[in-house]
């Protein structure tokens, strides 16, 4: 089982975009609909949804255009109207503007030098078929390979500057449903635009947000988590050389506003579990680094999420990817699905 890979040819945002939506338009407008489904579950109408898309893309437009032009080339080449790009590109802005809650989501651990990483992502079940593997040249020599959501701009990924991300959500008391500058794109504009850990908290720190997420960025000698929120930009630097971060704030000055762990607090748990396994997450086999993640609740850490089919769709979660950054190749390694099914064979190098 592999996910869905494609490789841009366009050099324009708008004609980027454009090849984009024209060949992945039914997976685009899957995610749409699975986006929809899920933010009327938690709570928000139609109308409100579409309120929210177009403020996110004027946010855009205003911070970066650029990526505001590739977002109107998906949206033709899907059939949509942009605004409902800017909605898939927009979902954690909008789930933080409804408040949605629930347990699950990431882990993320980085050693270095090297470096040796690794992340589960964990997102709801129904939207499994969403994740996707894009390699876009934003300018000449420089390639982005991003593991993302069909038509959103990036999520997980490296460039050939040497440079990765990880990626995992957070919330905090100053999220708002004032929509700001979705993170994804931040994500996408590190990629674009950062060779070291110092220009991507400069990137960060540009932007007006209305909901939190922590991006990892990492080269071979230097990580940092970028603590991203409204109230404000946190630095976690490495520990000898050993970087984790799971879904709550460790920053002193933003984890007293922090509120992802007051409804899932097993985000400590898996913390630990990481933190327990050092030695095991520090080798060069991403293999063994991968394994060294499994843990299952609820007897421990559920760093490898399997859903609750019991459960309404905005409170199921599963391990859909488990990633590893190759930064001298500038590429990722994807297995489809948590830890616990991962084996030499099951890697997608992209």
């Amino acid at each position: 089982m592999t996910f869905p890979t494609f490789t841009s040819t366009q050099l324009d945002p708008r004609a980027r975009g454009k090849e984009l939506g024209t060949h992945r338009r039914k997976a685009i407008v899957a995610n749409l609909a699975g986006y929809s489904d899920l933010f009327a579950v938690a709570g928000a109408t139609p109308a409100q949804v579409r309120a929210w898309g177009e403020r996110a893309l004027d946010r855009s437009a205003d911070w970066a255009p650029q990526l505001a032009e590739e977002i109107a080339g998906i949206a033709a080449g899907a059939g949509l109207e942009p605004w409902q790009v800017a909605v898939v590109n927009a979902r954690t802005e909008i789930l933080a503007a409804i408040d949605a809650t629930g347990e699950g989501e990431c882990s993320t651990s980085v050693v270095l030098p090297g470096p040796r990483t690794v992340q589960t992502w964990d997102w709801h079940d129904h939207l499994r078929d969403a994740p996707m593997l894009w390699e876009l040249e934003p300018r000449p020599g420089h390639v982005v390979r991003t593991f993302t959501e069909a038509g959103a701009l990036a999520k997980i990924g490296v460039n050939t500057a040497g440079l990765g991300i990880h990626f995992n959500i957070l919330r905090h008391e100053s999220d708002s449903a004032e929509l700001g500058v979705p993170v994804h794109l931040i994500a996408r504009r590190i990629l674009e635009e950062a060779a070291t850990v110092e220009e991507a908290i400069a990137v960060a720190m540009s932007a007006p947000v209305s909901a939190s997420t922590v991006i990892t960025a990492v080269t071979s000698d230097d990580a940092a988590s970028i603590e991203i929120s409204p109230a404000g930009v946190g630095v976690i630097p490495p520990e000898q050389g050993v970087l984790q971060h799971c879904n709550h704030f460790l920053a002193p000055g933003l984890a007293e506003g922090e509120r992802h762990a007051t409804d899932r607090p097993s985000t400590y748990d898996r913390l630990q579990h990481l933190r327990d396994r050092v030695e095991e997450l520090s080798g060069d086999d991403h293999t063994a680094r991968a394994l060294a993640m499994l843990s299952h609740g609820p007897d421990a850490a559920p760093v490898c999420a399997h859903p609750d089919l019991t459960q309404p769709i905005n409170q199921r979660w599963e391990t859909v990817a488990t990633i590893a950054l190759d930064l001298p190749a500038g590429r990722l390694r994807v297995h489809q699905g948590g830890p616990c099914q991962v084996t030499e064979e099951t890697w997608q190098v992209f």
